[in-house]
C-alpha cells in the first residue's frame, strides 16, 4: 500500500472515521492494528520480523532499567544493537558484500562463489530497526522510561505514517505521544489535512513526473568520456 493510492485513501478514511469514536486505549489499539494491516498490504510474512524487531528491544528496554549496575545496562545494550544491524545487515547488505568479495577475488585470480540470500528487501526496514534501537539507547541513558504497555511500544515502532519512509523519530520524542491521552483541535485536523494534499501534490504531481525524467536519463546509455 503506497500514500497515493485510492486504497490508502480508503483505508486513511476507514482509520479516522473510526479513530474518532475511541477513547485513548482504543485509538492506540486500532493505530496498531491499522499499522500492520498497512505494512503487512505488501507482504504479510515480514510482519514477523517487525514484531520481532519490537518485541526483542521492548524486552531488552526492560532488563536495562531493571538492571542496577551500569556494566550490566551496557552488556544488555550490546547484546540489542548487534542483533538490530545483523537482521539489518542480512537483509539489505549480505548481498551486496557477497558480490563484492567474489568479483574482487576473481579479480585476483581467486575463483571463489558465495551463497546469496534470494529474498525481498523489506520495505522500511532501516526505518523501523533504526526507531527500536533509539527506544533501547533513550532507556539506557536515562532520558526515557522503558515503557510497560506493549501495545504503546509496538505502536511506536510501527505508526504507519512513517513506517516505510521516515522521518527516523527519537523514542523521547514520539514515545510518550502514543502513552498520552491526545487532544484532538480542529485547528490541528485543519492543519493536517493542509500539509497531506500538500504533500500528495508535491508526490503525484512533481516528483512522480520528475522520476520519469530520471528513469529516462539512467536507462539511456550515454558515451564514453574520452
Amino acid at each position: 500500500m503506497v500514500f497515493n493510492s485510492i486504497t490508502f485513501l480508503v483505508f486513511l478514511g476507514i482509520i479516522l472515521s473510526l479513530y474518532y469514536r475511541l477513547g485513548h486505549r482504543g485509538q492506540n489499539w486500532l493505530l496498531l492494528i491499522g499499522s500492520y494491516v498497512f505494512y503487512g498490504w505488501w507482504d504479510f510474512r515480514f510482519l514477523f520480523l517487525l514484531l520481532f524487531t519490537s518485541a526483542f528491544d521492548y524486552a531488552c528496554a526492560l532488563w536495562i532499567e531493571h538492571t542496577p549496575a551500569k556494566r550490566r545496562k551496557k552488556l544488555h545494550l550490546t547484546f540489542s544493537i548487534p542483533i538490530n544491524m545483523g537482521v539489518l545487515c542480512i537483509f539489505k547488505y549480505f548481498n551486496f558484500f557477497a558480490d563484492s568479495l567474489e568479483r574482487l577475488l576473481t579479480s585476483l585470480g581467486i575463483h571463489a562463489s558465495f551463497p546469496t540470500l534470494h529474498v525481498i528487501l523489506p520495505i522500511g526496514i532501516s526505518f523501523y530497526t533504526f526507531l527500536s534501537m533509539s527506544y533501547t539507547i533513550d532507556v539506557y541513558r536515562g532520558e526515557l522510561k522503558a515503557s510497560r504497555n506493549p501495545v504503546d511500544f509496538l505502536l511506536y515502532v510501527s505508526f504507519f505514517p512513517h513506517l516505510v519512509a521516515g522521518p527516523i523519530v527519537r523514542a523521547s520524542y514520539l514515545l510518550p505521544q502514543c502513552q498520552a491521552v491526545r487532544t484532538i483541535k480542529s485547528e490541528e485536523v485543519i492543519n493536517g489535512i493542509w500539509l497531506i494534499l500538500l504533500g500528495f501534490v508535491k508526490k503525484v504531481v512533481i516528483a512522480d513526473r520528475l522520476g520519469q525524467i530520471v528513469d529516462w536519463g539512467f536507462s539511456t546509455s550515454s558515451p564514453p568520456i574520452q
